[in-house]
């Protein structure tokens, strides 16, 4: 991951190495204190954080921007707090140091997948508050565990509890690539099954 001025750094990217800091590698990732990373977050923000615990010790927390019209189906912006396991001697820099370079690059675990997500969607609900919008749909930011393997004890519980219906959701948006530039990488889908039948003759 890497930032414009390596010389001044933007609170966000502050926040960013803060989160990325977090050791919540599998298989024993720290999810309690990406918890109390994001309920510092709601607090600062100014928004409700629900904690629903789909099995013990696996915690969805769910930060909220109520709408004007809440009547409307939601917005749910989804991302997952766990990062796959490291190589320690394959790394330049430890990976949950955040280190950043002259130039800006920063080097830590999860800094794509998907800690930078998580920052991007905390980054503009703090902006958009701060200039004093307001949106009819309400905004929901769910924060998931087991994500990497397999989110069986996650967003799959999740789904099937009355919490998850009562968030509404209407429109979804979850994993992407970061990129360095304003170009923005849309997939529908990232696992598309292709079924194909071959008949031997």
């Amino acid at each position: 991951m890497t930032t414009k001025d390596p010389e001044s750094e933007h609170p966000s990217v502050t926040l960013f190495r803060q989160y990325l800091r977090i050791c919540t590698v599998q298989p024993n990732p720290d999810y309690g204190g990406a918890i109390t990373f994001l309920e510092e977050r709601a607090r600062q923000l100014g928004l409700s954080c629900q904690k629903i615990e789909v099995v013990p010790g696996f915690v969805i927390t769910v930060l909220t921007w109520p709408g004007t019209n809440p009547s409307l189906p939601s917005i749910l912006l989804n991302s997952h707090t766990d990062v796959v396991p490291v190589f320690k001697e394959h790394w330049h820099h430890d990976p949950f140091e955040a280190f950043k370079d002259s130039e800006g690059y920063i080097y830590a675990r999860g800094s794509q997948d998907m800690k930078s997500v998580s920052i991007q969607y905390l980054e503009a609900v703090r902006r958009l508050k701060s200039e004093g919008h307001r949106f009819p749909r309400t905004i929901h930011m769910t924060f998931v565990p087991d994500e990497e393997v397999g989110g069986h004890k996650g967003m799959e519980l999740f789904v099937k509890r009355p919490e998850f219906q009562a968030l509404r959701a209407g429109f979804v948006l979850d994993e992407g690539l970061a990129n360095p530039t304003d170009a923005f990488t849309v997939f529908y889908s990232e696992r598309s099954p292709w079924c194909c039948r071959r008949t031997l003759t």
